[in-house]
């Protein structure tokens, strides 16, 4: 769900600072093995926050037959809505607790600090990889082509 703030950020003629990060779940800490399952994209210059997601289960289940596919998904669609929510509606409560995500999210109303929030290097299932940046003339766009190319398993 768009905000209006960042509906307001359709594609311009000049490019567009933006950073990003792949969020990469980890099922046994301890073996250091992951699966690419979201993208996430701050462009401050445009005011945008975005987080796609997307669980290749097979991959994460040979990775731990006994992970727990509906809790990554559920903290995956949680800090979706989060990344997603207006500013003036966070700190209520059903911003607050994700299931895997690393504990209870701060009040964070600023799209940088949310970004910056979960940018942050944590011991979780969903763990944050580096932060990369880039420009597009279209940064919400970008996150689409961001998920094929680190995300998507790649075509044959």
């Amino acid at each position: 769900m768009a905000t209006p703030a960042n509906e307001a950020t359709a594609a311009t003629q000049d490019p567009i600072p933006y950073q990003y990060f792949v969020l990469q779940a980890v099922p046994r800490p301890e073996r250091g093995e992951c699966v690419n399952v979201a993208v996430v994209l701050y462009a401050e210059d445009s005011d945008v926050l975005a987080l796609a997601w997307e669980i290749d289960e097979a991959r994460l289940l040979a990775l731990d037959p006994d992970v727990d596919v509906d809790s990554v998904r559920g903290s995956l669609e949680f800090l979706k809505t989060w990344c997603d929510a207006p500013s003036h509606t966070i700190g209520r409560s059903e911003h607050r607790t994700p299931p895997v995500a690393g504990g209870p999210v701060p009040e964070a109303r600023r799209p940088g600090a949310r970004f910056g929030w979960l940018a942050a290097p944590r011991s979780t299932m969903l763990r944050p990889g580096p932060v990369h940046g880039g420009v597009s003339t279209n940064p919400r766009a970008e996150v689409a082509r961001l998920m094929s190319v680190l995300v998507r398993p790649p075509r044959a």
